[in-house]
């Protein structure tokens, strides 16, 4: 069975931290979140949130504390909420100024990235949007942002810059709200050191397909991340793989082997909204992902379900595929 990579979303391990923590005499930081998710059996590797998780650590000692851990870094992923000015946007602000502090940001938190050895960071630009009709200069803020994004990826070639889309929150629309805006974005900044990170919830309510935007994203660009969760298709839920979607999430699984995607699977789910104990929560979504392999690998070289799907068979290849499910 292929094994992935599983990273996790640091957050999450906040999770009822006074009673966790009692004895700390300190507030709890990055490390300490990574400690606790190190407890996670098959866990390798997490995320950083910049400039947050960083700030009041010492960078140098980042790498020797997650070998200590036997944890990898699967990334950085930035964060621009540090700065309230970056609520009207941070690529798209209207100020020059405002979005110029949003790009010194995020080339500092490569510099950062390339000083523990890491070589992927995330953009998630949830504030770079609009609310009202007549609200911004489309072209404008298209042009903003592109720009933006092309000198971000000048910074360092050696470093990858990963888009991850979500149709909007916190603003009413985002800039870049799915998988076709995305492609068209990376196709203008024509960055060799570019791609997409796919978020399971994000894509659903942005009303596609999981396998089908992963198809085109490596088509067009390259797919450089993979966030799996799960959810009802009205916001970012947040949920634990496969409790809503199975069926979808295995059918990605499935394209992720044809398209040869050798990256992390990241859990960016929230046990925190509720006060799941995170540990656990974690555990189960690894136990979920590779059980769905296990499904997928009797799915592929099935040469039946092959032909069903080159025949859009949707019957046949059903069949085939609740069978491998649930053994009928």
């Amino acid at each position: 069975m292929k094994q992935y990579a599983y990273a996790t979303r640091l957050n999450s391990f906040k999770v009822n931290a006074q009673h966790y923590w009692a004895g700390l005499n300190r507030n709890v930081n990055a490390l300490d979140l990574v400690a606790r998710a190190a407890t996670v059996k098959g866990l390798n590797e997490v995320d950083f949130n910049y400039p947050d998780h960083v700030d009041g650590l010492v960078e140098a000692e980042i790498p020797n504390k997650l070998a200590e851990l036997g944890i990898r870094l699967n990334g950085y992923a930035m964060r621009y909420y540090t700065d309230p000015g970056f609520k009207l946007g941070a690529f798209t602000n209207p100020d020059k100024s405002v979005r110029r502090a949003a790009i010194d940001l995020t080339k500092r938190g490569l510099d950062s990235l390339a000083s523990v050895g890491g070589n992927l960071m995330t953009l998630w630009m949830g504030q770079d949007g609009f609310d009202y009709a007549f609200q911004i200069d489309y072209a404008r803020a298209w042009d903003d942002t592109i720009s933006a994004i092309r000198e971000v990826a000048d910074h360092n070639r050696e470093i990858d810059i990963s888009i991850e889309y979500k149709p909007n929150e916190p603003r009413s629309f985002s800039l870049m709200p799915d998988v076709a805006t995305t492609l068209l974005a990376i196709r203008d900044i024509d960055r060799p050191n570019l791609g997409v990170t796919l978020d399971f919830a994000h894509i659903l309510y942005a009303d596609e397909m999981p396998a089908y935007a992963a198809m085109l994203v490596h088509r067009h660009s390259r797919l450089l991340g993979i966030h799996l969760n799960d959810g009802y298709g009205k916001r970012d839920d947040g949920l634990m793989v496969g409790s809503v979607h199975p069926l979808q999430t295995i059918e990605l699984l499935y394209v992720l082997d044809k398209i040869g995607y050798t990256g992390a699977i990241y859990f960016d789910t929230f046990p925190d909204t509720t006060g799941l104990d995170p540990v656990s929560e974690c555990s189960v979504n690894i136990q979920t992902v590779d059980a769905m392999r296990r499904i997928v690998d009797r799915l592929n070289g099935n040469d039946l379900l092959a032909s069903a799907i080159l025949a859009q068979d949707a019957v046949t290849s059903q069949k085939i595929v609740q069978s491998a499910m649930y053994g009928l």
